[in-house]
């Protein structure tokens, strides 16, 4: 029966890794109606950012079930029980991961009587390839977009290619929340909030990891804190190149500077000054009116995402950090970036909800899913996108496809891990010697 009726919506989330799985895991809590119980069962994307327990851990949701995937494996499981199993389909995945399911589940899905409402769309701000991700996430019942601001964006996309848009759905982040900052801490706290590959050169995050250590030393009354996205030898869903833990190993750091990890709430609870280039940490600090710095010192650019800042007030400098600047974001641009800092956020998720009420009570079920590209439509493009993941133009999986009926054995487990560690030593050692060679 449709979850409207029972007062219980089930819920799967597909992601890829610990921030999609953030992204997913509380849409999908927030996607719930207040007297609705909720079962979350979670697939983990296997890949090079499959989160470890430790990031599953650091976000902080409970799901009732979750375990690690290959993509044939998730789409059989979903096409044995289209009619029984599920309401909602979350899919927390990059662009072409999207594109990739929903082929598969409109193939896995034919002939089913019922299936669940598919929804999708981004973890936080989109400044970059916004025409290819949202071509590549068409096709789901609803695509989420994270404020005012993008979803007047998304629309102009889909239209713009005569895609049907109607599936644009205006909410907020979903994992904004906390209490309002109420004053300073003492001692005063000013947090770096670091990114995994903004910028990408050595040169740039060794100036910004001196500036920070700068600051510190200049404001000895001050606590400085570099909040980290992970671990060394864990991946996030950005590839991290030049952690900032191995670019501060040797240097003679002060004693009110210190590295540290945990949810980025948890760290909100105590800062006095965000401070970064573009991470969506900033929306978060926005949201409960904190002090919130976007970095000017390595240009205002595309390639850093800090673009997406102008206008909010909070461009600013460490020059002009180190003399006390304190900024003030412009009321009107917050008020377009989904941050709810108004108190409007407990109905930011109102519309999605009851579009998906209506979906789930429509007579005679859903009809087959559709994306903007086909094999007639891009026929250049979506093959090659398919065979990614292993599925042929029709969304069927390829003859050998992998696939996993049963939980990895020791053995098999050890041998991933080896994998995923030579991944991390090519990605972390070998390719920045590689690129500096050529450089020469």
């Amino acid at each position: 029966m449709p979850a409207s009726a029972t007062k219980s919506l089930r819920v799967a989330v597909l992601a890829d890794s610990d921030t999609r799985w953030k992204w997913g895991a509380l849409t999908a809590q927030r996607l719930a109606p207040a007297d609705a119980e909720i079962r979350l069962d979670g697939y983990l994307l296997r890949g090079r950012a499959t989160p470890t327990a430790r990031q599953l851990k650091e976000v902080g949701v409970r799901a009732d079930s979750l375990r690690e995937v290959t993509g044939v494996e998730f789409l059989r499981g979903m096409g044995a029980a289209a009619e029984d199993q599920y309401d909602v389909l979350i899919l927390a995945l990059v662009g072409g991961g999207v594109q990739a399911m929903l082929h598969g589940l409109r193939a896995a899905w034919v002939g089913a009587g019922r299936r669940p409402v598919v929804v999708t769309g981004y973890v936080g701000v989109v400044y970059e390839k916004l025409a290819d991700g949202l071509l590549l996430r068409h096709g789901a019942d609803l695509v989420l977009a994270n404020s005012r601001h993008d979803a007047d964006r998304f629309r102009a996309v889909y239209e713009g290619v005569g895609a049907d848009a109607s599936s644009v759905t205006e909410v907020a982040l979903p994992f904004l929340g906390g209490a309002p900052y109420s004053g300073e801490h003492e001692p005063y706290t000013v947090v770096f909030a670091a990114q995994p590959s903004v910028p990408d050169s050595r040169k740039d995050r060794t100036y910004l990891l001196n500036r920070l250590i700068e600051h510190a030393r200049k404001h000895p009354e001050r606590e400085v804190l570099l909040k980290l996205r992970s671990r060394p030898g864990e991946h996030t869903t950005h590839i991290e190149e030049l952690p900032y833990q191995k670019l501060a190993q040797g240097n003679d750091l002060p004693a009110n500077f210190r590295l540290v990890y945990g949810h980025m709430g948890e760290v909100l609870d105590r800062t006095d000054l965000l401070v970064t280039v573009s991470s969506t940490a900033a929306l978060e600090a926005l949201h409960r009116r904190i002090p919130t710095v976007i970095l000017t010192d390595l240009g205002v650019r595309e390639v850093l995402g800090n673009h997406h800042f102008t206008g909010s007030g909070c461009l600013a400098s460490w020059d002009q950090l180190d003399a006390g600047h304190r900024p003030v974001p412009d009321a009107e641009w917050v008020a377009r970036q989904g941050v709810a800092a108004d108190g409007s956020y407990g109905t930011a998720f109102d519309i999605a909800r009851e579009r998906i009420a209506k979906l789930l009570d429509r007579p005679g079920g859903l009809p087959p899913l559709n994306p903007y590209y086909t094999p007639e439509t891009a026929p250049g493009y979506l093959p090659g996108i398919l065979a990614r993941h292993h599925l042929g133009p029709d969304g069927v999986p390829l003859p050998g496809a992998p696939a996993a009926d049963k939980e990895p054995g020791p053995v098999r487990q050890i041998v991933r891990r080896a994998a995923r560690g030579a991944y991390r030593h090519g990605v972390q050692r070998v390719a920045p010697v590689i690129r500096r060679m050529g450089e020469l």
